[in-house]
């Protein structure tokens, strides 16, 4: 299981679930907003190398 925050700036971050949320990037605050129990390989390896994983919305607009 999962659990999936979300902050101001409407990034993602992902960490297992009763896992504290680390201090990424100075983000800001952290609001949960639910737990998964599936996310697809590349969330799990991020999660399982680094204890979380985080995607920046401004990440997504960079095509």
């Amino acid at each position: 299981m999962f659990d999936v925050y979300l902050n101001d700036r409407r990034d993602l971050l992902i960490v297992r679930n009763g896992s504290p949320v680390p201090l990424v990037d100075g983000s800001g605050r952290w609001r949960k907003k639910k737990k998964t129990a599936s996310v697809s390989d590349e969330i799990k390896r991020a999660v399982q190398s680094h204890g979380y994983y985080m995607r920046k919305l401004k990440d997504i607009y960079k095509g």
